[in-house]
């Protein structure tokens, strides 16, 4: 990968994290939280199971539909 590619990935996985951060708290102010924050966010729901059972996909196609 190169420099571009893999800031483009980076700026994914944040817009994901915040779009997991919105679907289980609705709140702005833990938003901007977890946007500061957010590959330790992302970890932590990676690692608690809140992304388990296929919400890691249906949590993303939520908005879109």
């Amino acid at each position: 990968m190169n420099k571009n590619s893999s800031g483009i990935v980076y700026s994914l996985l944040g817009i994901y994290a915040l779009m997991i951060s919105w679907h289980y708290n609705h709140s702005v102010v833990l938003l901007i939280v977890h946007y500061i924050f957010w590959p330790v966010y992302l970890v932590y729901e990676l690692l608690t199971g809140h992304l388990s059972h296929d919400l890691w996909r249906t949590i993303p196609e939520s908005y879109f539909k």
